[in-house]
């Protein structure tokens, strides 16, 4: 071991046995954000807006998901958890007339392979399917061109429904949800599946079977850096480079021998305890820059490692991700292990404490029953500060925007 090595190991192990000594999580190891952030992540949407759910036909949600109930599982379910939650929601009106947003419940990750990824090949033909329907029923689409309605995409890169980023890009934004405000998972600077106004979420992340998983909070944090997961993606990436644009590679590539790193491909069972475990937990781009290891991380205490470029992360103006987490250029993937031995104690610690913030980990999480401040809260949150309305949002007599046969002649079908 040369005498960098030796010296990151020592602050590793220096770091670990400080982070020991605050593992319990009691009142005084807890810390509330302040200023606005925390006032944010602790508002309360209701009596501040009023949401109208279309009543579509059960094809386009329900039957998806009796069909496959896997669907309940995987990291795109927010949009069907949605759904459940503003049916019974405190700021639905059954009178569109006094409506300030209109949502549109429709399943588009719900079209699942047998190994139980989503296809998203299908979703642009039901979304355009869904809104020439609610076009044609209801006046409120088309006084607005979908201005004050919004929609859950939580595809990959959201609403250019592709799971990979080039054809993502050629795709675009589906014409028809061009006014549109989007909730979906992914998030990125200047991109162009990102579009301005849009709302970024977590993954979903199955909060019951977390909750089974907690393990005594005065376990020591003795694992200095974890991450579990894919580093090369060989069956969609043969060559390599492209998958995690080279950023997962090279941590494995730089970090597999290194005593610091607990770092594979296998996923054990003790997969949730480990996370509790360990100091930092890595959360690097896979083919889009968010994963559901970002959730995970939050949830369990884990300092979350953000390795993915640009990423736009959920709930931005509430949650303080330069201050809970680590965020590392995806160029920088080689420095990794002095990045984090170089980290002050305090400043580890300082994260920790806002980290076991229970408000925190609230706000990246959809339960069932739906509890305050939680992830659905968050999203209403985000469009009560959309309102009122400004006066771009609704057309005037005769006025169109929206070119209805716009986009790839395969997406025009009908479905």
């Amino acid at each position: 071991m040369g005498k960098g090595s030796a010296r990151a190991l020592a602050l590793a192990l220096a770091v670990l046995l400080a982070c020991s000594g605050v593992a319990v999580v009691t009142a005084q190891d807890t810390e509330r954000i302040e200023g606005s952030a925390g006032d944010v992540l602790e508002d309360n949407p209701v009596g501040r807006l009023k949401v109208y759910v279309y009543d579509l036909p059960s094809k386009y949600n329900k039957k998806l998901l009796k069909k496959d109930p896997r669907c309940l599982n995987h990291m795109f379910a927010a949009e069907i958890f949605m759904h459940r939650f503003l049916l019974s929601s405190a700021v639905r009106t059954f009178n569109p007339e006094e409506a300030d947003w209109f949502y549109t419940p429709v399943y588009t990750t719900c079209d699942l392979t047998p190994s139980g990824l989503p296809l998203p090949f299908k979703s642009p033909r039901m979304m355009r399917s869904a809104i020439q329907l609610i076009a044609t029923n209801w006046p409120y689409w088309n006084r607005s061109e979908g201005a004050d309605h919004f929609f859950v995409t939580p595809h990959d890169f959201g609403a250019c429904f592709h799971y990979q980023e080039e054809k993502a890009i050629g795709r675009g934004i589906l014409p028809l949800l061009q006014r549109a405000t989007l909730v979906q998972t992914f998030g990125q600077k200047n991109h162009v599946c990102l579009k301005d106004g849009s709302i970024t979420i977590p993954p979903f992340a199955p909060p019951q079977k977390m909750q089974t998983h907690l393990i005594p909070p005065d376990t020591p944090r003795s694992i200095f850096v974890y991450f579990r997961g894919l580093f090369y993606d060989t069956g969609n990436d043969p060559e390599g480079g492209y998958y995690a644009r080279g950023a997962r590679a090279s941590v494995w590539e730089n970090f597999k021998n290194n005593p610091l790193f607990d770092i594979s491909t296998d996923h054990p069972p003790t997969y949730y305890e480990d996370m509790q475990r360990s100091v930092f937990c890595l959360c690097p781009l896979g083919w889009a820059p968010w994963s559901p290891r970002l959730v995970e991380a939050v949830v369990f205490g884990c300092i979350p490692v953000i390795i993915a470029d640009d990423i736009v992360l959920p709930f931005a103006d509430a949650i303080p991700w330069e201050e809970i987490g680590v965020f590392v250029a995806e160029e920088d993937v080689p420095r990794l292990d002095s990045i984090l031995t170089s980290i002050p104690t305090d400043v580890i610690l300082r994260k920790q404490r806002l980290l076991a913030n229970p408000s925190m980990k609230q706000a990246m999480l959809f339960p069932q029953p739906a509890q305050p401040g939680d992830a659905f809260h968050q999203i209403l949150n985000g469009l009560a500060r959309k309102l009122p309305h400004g006066d771009n949002v609704f057309l005037k007599p005769g006025e169109r925007i929206l070119n209805w046969t716009a986009g790839p002649p395969g997406d025009l079908k009908p479905w």
